[in-house]
């Protein structure tokens, strides 16, 4: 009767290999910082009203999908044409009203998070914050600087306000925040634009399901104003001050 022994040392090689495959994938580390695994597994738990999009095996992934959307020849000709003065207008509106709310002023040192080709920062200046620029994957000058928002390229409490509408493109909220609320002065100000309960599109990492989810991931800041606003499919503004104390 022929015997099964001298397969079992080969089995067991091979489910060795299977199990140090798996532990690589589990234990796999964003280039960005080796914490961010981890993070992310914390958002997608922590909380009913913020939920992480899956299918994303790793930083890179994510960033290929966003930088498929920024590099885009037709969308990039839309945002820098037909776009530009529209949303230049819009934005002045919205920040011409944060000026007489007393979120902003014309001596304010102001950065728009996820910028794209920088029309937040032009609105900026046109009500008067002449020193403000904008941050995104791709530069472009003279508004907008490379960055990435998990991890701005500014140092601790360089900026008076700080304004984003692309919080749903944020694959670690919690990182997000707190580079937010890190390179934002005592006092400063933070204004976000984000859609509750409304699913964005394809390039969106996350999904907002009640504003608890933002506001619960700013540790040092003070929830100040909540309105409804009508900016490009977002619905809500939710406006933070960071509180007075050194981080």
């Amino acid at each position: 009767m022929p015997t099964t022994k001298p397969l079992v040392k080969p089995f067991l090689f091979l489910l060795c290999l299977s199990l140090l495959f798996l532990l690589s994938l589990l234990l796999s580390r964003s280039p960005l910082n080796p914490n961010l695994t981890r993070q992310v597994l914390l958002s997608s738990s922590s909380s009913s009203l913020l939920k992480i999009r899956p299918g994303f095996r790793s930083y890179d992934d994510y960033l290929k999908l966003q930088l498929n959307k920024t590099l885009n020849p037709r969308l990039r000709r839309v945002w820098a044409t037909r776009d530009w003065n529209r949303k230049i207008s819009v934005f002045s509106r919205f920040f011409a009203e944060l000026r007489q709310s007393g979120f902003l002023s014309d001596t304010s040192r102001a950065l728009c998070v996820g910028a794209r080709m920088g029309q937040e920062v032009a609105a900026l200046k046109s009500v008067g914050v002449a020193d403000s620029i904008g941050m995104d994957l791709v530069p472009s000058p003279p508004l907008v600087v490379q960055g990435d928002f998990h991890s701005q390229p500014f140092a601790n409490s360089s900026f008076d306000f700080e304004f984003s509408n692309v919080f749903d493109h944020a694959l670690y909220p919690e990182r997000f925040s707190r580079e937010i609320e890190r390179t934002l002065r005592p006092g400063g100000v933070c204004v976000l634009h984000v859609a509750v309960a409304r699913r964005g599109d394809r390039y969106s990492a996350n999904d907002l399901y009640g504003i608890e989810g933002v506001t619960s991931l700013f540790k040092d800041s003070d929830l100040v104003r909540v309105r409804k606003v009508d900016g490009f499919g977002l619905d809500t503004e939710l406006v933070l001050r960071k509180k007075n104390r050194s981080r």
